[in-house]
């Protein structure tokens, strides 16, 4: 790896302070500025959200991977899906190149669209909320399961598992395909429920050949003002899927991951009530979850 991505990884930008652009928001991860009327800049830091809070503690590159983890399956998957990548650079938006340094790596432009109001869920394997709400019922997001099934097995074939978008601080509610279709009518529902679906078969036999499995991952979608269903935030990265590394799953425990979930399971160790504010992480757990999203990022495309 150069020196300079080596020194991007190692850098950490909690909050981003462009002052050439507006400001727009700052979400759980990323920060977003206008760029004209038709465009934005996103900017992904290094926060981490756990529980829907976000942490104190940066994870240092953590913004880097996820921006070329993101680009990387945009590219890939162009023949199933367009998505919001504007074409434009980011020296075309931010001609100060001081300015730019500080973004460099984890910022990209992207057309302004309407954002669908609920988050495409995909899942492979049963694990997380879904297996919580097989053991009640038999059944995910109203889709009967066959009995018997065990912790982290593989579906029989992959389901679509909606829900919807919280408001900052409150949590995703899961739902089913029919309150999907009230919320965007039978039509797109069934548009984003089939690209979903397509988009991850595709992206999880690549992975499986890097020696990856994704149990489960989360899309969104946006359109144009022709109506044109677009991909967009973010693609497969470790902070939107479950990255099981192959050669170690077993059907029956949680596999270890390429994500959060290592901070989460040390969360779960303390006494914390996941409100904020949240509590510090150590230095070793931060710089194994730096690595954890490093190797996934390397599995994946050799970077």
């Amino acid at each position: 790896m150069s020196e300079s991505a080596n020194h991007l990884l190692d850098s950490s930008v909690f909050e981003s302070k462009l002052k050439s652009l507006p400001l727009i928001a700052r979400g759980k991860v990323r920060d977003i500025y206008a760029v004209g009327s038709d465009h934005l800049l996103i900017v992904t830091t290094d926060r981490l959200s756990a529980f829907d809070v976000v942490l104190p503690d940066p994870i240092p590159g953590k913004g880097v991977v996820l921006t070329a983890l993101s680009n990387f399956w945009f590219k890939r998957l162009t023949h199933l899906v367009p998505n919001h990548l504007a074409n434009l650079r980011l020296e075309d938006v931010l001609p100060d190149s001081s300015e730019r340094a500080t973004v460099n790596g984890r910022a990209v432009v992207v057309k302004k669209l309407k954002p669908l109001m609920i988050e495409a869920v995909v899942r492979g394997y049963l694990i997380g909320s879904g297996w919580k709400e097989y053991q009640n019922g038999g059944a995910v997001c109203g889709i009967q399961l066959p009995a018997g099934l065990r912790l982290a097995e593989r579906l029989p074939d992959a389901i679509f598992t909606p829900s919807t978008k919280a408001e900052a601080g409150a949590h995703d509610q899961n739902i089913d395909f029919a309150a999907a279709t009230k919320i965007l009518g039978s039509r797109m529902a069934s548009e984003v429920r089939d690209l979903a679906l397509g988009l991850y078969r595709d992206a999880q036999s690549f992975a499986h050949t890097r020696g990856i499995l994704i149990a489960d991952t989360k899309f969104e979608f946006g359109t144009d003002e022709g109506g044109r269903v677009i991909l967009i935030d973010e693609a497969l990265t470790p902070d939107s899927s479950r990255f099981w590394p192959a050669d170690e799953y077993q059907i029956g425990i949680s596999p270890p991951s390429f994500d959060k979930q290592f901070v989460r399971d040390y969360l779960e160790t303390l006494n914390w009530d996941k409100r904020p504010p949240a509590p510090r992480l150590p230095p070793e757990i931060i710089r194994h979850t730096s690595a954890k999203y490093r190797e996934a990022l390397k599995r994946l495309t050799d970077q």
